[in-house]
Parts: structure tokens; C-alpha cells; sequence
């Protein structure tokens, strides 16, 4: 089985690099399961979502607390569905931290790392915030409250920071050049994982 983690602030294209990935992995006859944090089938995952709407002092508190506990749950499940798939795929999952403030991000992050379970891949969407923003705007939604230009700008400084180790996808040109480097990852692990069955 494999691992794969999609991550980056909001409006950056993670959910479609995923389902990208979700598509090509699905066309070589793979079975994946695909999990978006917060994921609207958990109970953590839905009160995560509905603090991120409410700007508040204790809703930058409680919404990421949920949000743990949903990607905790996630975990469970991974553990559980190693059988039963060939590959899962996590839209968000450690870099979350870089919504948290400052001074806390990089420890938190660092953290972390040590104490979760690291995917076999990981994928960091990046798009600027203004270009993130627009996208934001036009699905029509409520805004977060992490979702300003502004704010989206320091999250991805934020981010970026951390992203040593992990697979940087361009997402600010076409929809081809993207699909161009999701098709490249995806072979790579397909041909690794069939080098590594081949040798158990």
C-alpha cells in the first residue's frame, strides 16, 4: 500500500491534485480510498468545519483541537484499510500547522513529525495567495477565517518553511502542467511499488 499526503493552504488545488492522483492510481485497476480533512463524515471533522466559520478568540483554539481528532480518526482508519486498499490518499494532514500562529508553527510541526505516522509520499500544492483567494471567492461559500489575502500569504511563507522532504507541485500555470507533474509522481511510485513487490 501507499501512502499519499496532498497538502497547502486553502484554495491552492489540493482536492483536485488529489482526485488527479485518485483518477491516474484508479486506471492502472488500484483500489484507493480517498480522505479529506475535516472530513464531513466525522464528527470531528464537522465541528472542525463549522469553528473555521466563526471568528472568534476559541475558534482558532477548538477548530484545529478537531481538526487533530479527525485526522486522528483517519489514522485509524489507514490502519485498518491496508488490506482492503492499494493506496490512500490524505488532503491535508501536517501542514495545518501553518494556520497556527507564528511563533508556534514550526514547533508544532516539528512535533508533529515525530509523533505521526509520515506518508510514503508527500505533495505540497502551492499557488500564491491572491490567485488562492480568487478561487476561494468563486465557489461561493462562506468565508473561513483564515481566508483573506493577507492571511493566506503568511500561511504559505508559513508553509513553504516546512516543506523540506516533500514534492513541491506548481500550480499556478496551466491544468496540463499539472496533470504533466502528477502523472510523473504517480509512475515514479507505481514503478518503485512493483520494484519493491517484486523483490518480497
Amino acid at each position: 500500500m501507499v501512502w499519499y499526503v496532498i497538502d497547502g493552504m486553502d484554495g491552492s488545488g489540493k482536492t483536485t491534485v488529489s482526485d488527479l492522483i485518485r483518477e491516474q492510481l484508479e486506471s492502472e485497476s488500484r483500489r484507493v480510498l480517498q480522505i479529506t480533512h475535516p472530513n464531513r463524515n466525522s464528527i470531528f471533522g464537522r465541528i472542525s468545519s463549522r469553528f473555521l466559520h466563526i471568528d472568534s478568540g476559541v475558534s482558532v483554539l477548538i477548530a484545529p483541537a478537531f481538526y487533530i481528532l479527525d485526522v486522528f480518526r483517519s489514522l485509524r482508519i489507514l490502519r485498518n484499510s491496508k488490506r482492503e486498499y492499494d493506496d490512500i490518499i490524505f488532503v491535508r494532514y501536517l501542514m495545518a500547522v501553518g494556520y497556527l500562529p507564528e511563533k508556534i508553527c514550526d514547533i508544532a510541526y516539528r512535533v508533529l513529525e515525530r509523533v505521526l505516522p509520515m506518508p510514503d509520499i508527500r505533495i505540497f500544492v502551492d499557488l500564491d495567495a491572491e490567485t488562492s483567494m480568487k478561487r476561494i471567492t468563486e465557489r461561493g461559500e462562506d468565508l473561513e477565517i483564515f481566508e483573506s489575502a493577507e492571511k493566506l500569504d503568511r500561511t504559505r511563507n508559513r508553509m513553504l518553511r516546512l516543506t523540506d522532504g516533500w514534492i513541491i507541485i506548481d500550480n499556478s500555470k496551466t491544468e496540463s502542467f499539472t496533470e504533466l507533474q502528477i502523472r510523473d509522481i504517480v509512475d515514479s511510485s507505481l514503478a518503485l511499488n512493483k520494484s519493491s513487490t517484486s523483490r518480497e
